[in-house]
């Protein structure tokens, strides 16, 4: 006899039920039937199946076509492995940040030489960090994920996406010296280009990948890292036709000196933005203990907010090169007019996205499942998620503009006190019985902070 237990995958519910439904579980086992449930691990069918397995019965699942075709556990995956390649990534980023200023600064003070001096430094740290760090992920990533991930579907998805991926690293850390500067002597024409020719690359190799050579999560890592070296094709291309290589300096040499004066700025970049994206990979591990299904919404959700975090860390990066420019040029009083600028260029750019997210919130989250019940849960936190957007672009205006006085160490300084008030928020949520979109409203707190630390510094510091 097969007796089918039908439930909520979700373990934010009372324990009384889960405890109960293991106990059924393992009755049902005990009088010699079959256990049929919705063959998820979590929620009130997977204790259910948990009660089965401790007495030696035998189990069924079912599941619907969609799940096998989109997959909460490989939409969820796709969420912890792209975060966690996200903070290897910020490393390389946070240098290059630092790179920028340096650059910037030079070009302000008319230096055109030693800007391309200084770039030539920081390729040259680039290219060895990424080396590196392939290196080192691919001996202790999965080491470390076997510790914090508890789903072995989940873990092995993770670990499929991150042997593609992280050899993006080889093309990425380069464009990002790159793209540092161009931006440092104000010529971002050519970013456009490139982001452009990245989503080109990106959204047809994904759906050829995935679905043409049934590659699953794997093929959207090398999707990416594939995009990421037509970018870098881009970039290098049009600085070899269109920059003036003699006027700034663009000759390869090694100067210690200067790579130190690099680093001595850019480290606490580096860790900065390496302790941004690991506490939000931690929030995605607390997610993955509510559930696969929450796991799956949750990555949705972020990968809508992609758009608006583009948008958002475009204006925040020419901020602070824009800020470093007007330091060089002895404009200091200028700072606070700039920022209010750009955010009101960010606001009138955003409002409409917006809008149309709102209107079209169903389409949207549709776009990546099938699954109606995940459409539906999805919809708190995705209001949550974009109504973020008003206090997440002024929060990272300001913050880019402290970067950008050259103030890194101030800044990661920022960064570790909103931390620690972040992440005791996140740990009081596990003892609450809360919603998904609860843990998502705690973004706020996190940008407010960072907004609010920056202005005091700006308004009344000396730099």
């Amino acid at each position: 006899m097969n007796i089918c237990v039908f439930g909520s995958s979700s373990e934010q519910i009372d324990k009384i039920y889960l405890e109960s439904a293991e106990h059924l579980g393992k009755k049902i086992a005990e009088k010699g039937y079959n256990l049929v449930f919705g063959a998820g691990k979590y929620g009130v069918m997977g204790a259910s199946a948990r009660g089965a397995y401790s007495a030696g019965g035998h189990t069924i699942g079912v599941t619907p076509d969609f799940f096998i075709d989109v997959g909460d556990v490989e939409l969820g995956a796709s969420a912890l492995a792209g975060i966690w390649f996200l903070a290897i990534y910020m490393l390389g980023f946070g240098f290059s940040l630092g790179l920028q200023v340096i650059i910037a600064r030079r070009n302000g003070e008319q230096w055109y030489a030693e800007t391309g001096k200084t770039f030539f430094q920081g390729l040259f740290f680039l290219l060895i960090l990424a080396v590196l760090l392939c290196m080192l992920s691919k001996i202790f990533s999965p080491v470390l994920l076997k510790h914090l991930i508890t789903s072995d579907d989940v873990y092995n998805a993770v670990i499929r996406y991150l042997d593609w991926r992280i050899w993006g690293l080889l093309f990425s850390f380069p464009f990002l010296a790159l793209r540092s500067f161009l931006v440092g002597i104000t010529q971002t024409k050519a970013l456009n280009m490139a982001a452009f020719t990245a989503v080109l690359v990106n959204i047809p190799l994904n759906w050829l990948l995935i679905f043409g050579f049934d590659m699953g999560i794997s093929g959207a890592a090398i999707a990416s890292s594939s995009a990421e070296m037509c970018s870098l094709a881009v970039l290098a291309a049009y600085m070899f036709r269109h920059i003036d290589k003699k006027a700034y300096g663009l000759y390869w040499r090694i100067d210690i000196t200067v790579l130190k004066e690099v680093f001595s700025i850019s480290v606490w970049s580096m860790l900065q933005f390496f302790t941004s994206v690991a506490i939000w990979f931690l929030f995605f591990v607390a997610i993955e203990r509510l559930g696969e299904t929450e796991l799956a919404v949750s990555n949705i959700v972020r990968s809508v907010s992609a758009l608006f975090s583009v948008i958002v860390n475009a204006l925040a990066g020419v901020t602070g090169s824009l800020v470093s420019n007007l330091i060089g040029a002895g404009e200091k009083k200028q700072v606070f007019p700039l920022c209010h600028k750009i955010i009101r260029l960010g606001y009138a750019t955003g409002i409409p996205l917006i809008t149309f997210a709102l209107f079209f919130h169903q389409h949207i989250i549709g776009a990546y499942t099938e699954n109606p019940a995940i459409v539906q849960l999805a919809w708190p936190p995705f209001l949550v998620m974009l109504l973020n957007y008003f206090f997440a672009l002024p929060g990272y205006v300001y913050l880019n503009a402290t970067t950008g006085t050259g103030a890194t160490r101030t800044v990661f300084i920022f960064q570790v006190i909103t931390t620690i008030a972040y992440l005791f928020c996140l740990w009081g949520l596990g003892y609450c019985n809360v919603t998904l979109a609860a843990y998502w409203a705690v973004e706020y707190l996190y940008v407010i902070l960072l907004g609010t630390q920056s202005v005091i510094y700006l308004k009344y510091k000396q730099y």
